[in-house]
């Protein structure tokens, strides 16, 4: 399997709980990682973690004040699409159909949209598929 240069593999528990903080805002500073950080480490340790980030490539920063500002540099789809495939390799043996399975059975019924637009996924994803 190919990755990418930003494979969520090569992070740290921490790492990612760090990169999922910047995800969901977008940007921040370290004392406000280390605020949303489940029991946090030291705000030194925050920054160091940064830095490692930072060195790593998931990361940019820029001076706002006294403080830098992080963000994450890969796009949204693109980590949210890796932390799909890390869902699906750790949980999930790598079989896309107990994947959705086991969404499925999680959850509430879906709606008709939900199920039309799956419908047509699976459509899509069978007019991709190389007949063999």
């Amino acid at each position: 399997m190919l990755r990418n240069q930003l494979a969520d593999e090569t992070l740290s528990r921490r790492e990612r709980q760090i990169m999922d903080i910047l995800y969901g805002s977008g940007k921040a500073t370290a004392r406000e990682i280390e605020e949303k950080l489940p029991d946090a480490p030291t705000g030194a340790t925050v920054r160091t973690i940064l830095r490692v980030l930072l060195n790593k490539g998931h990361v940019v920063h820029r001076q706002e004040g006294r403080a830098f500002v992080y963000e994450p540099t890969a796009a949204p789809a693109k980590a949210a699409q890796s932390a799909a495939r890390r869902l699906l390799d750790v949980f999930f043996q790598g079989s896309l159909e107990r994947a959705v399975s086991g969404l499925l059975d999680a959850r509430e019924t879906p709606s008709e949209a939900e199920l039309s637009r799956l419908e047509t996924l699976i459509r899509e994803a069978r007019q991709q598929t190389p007949k063999s």
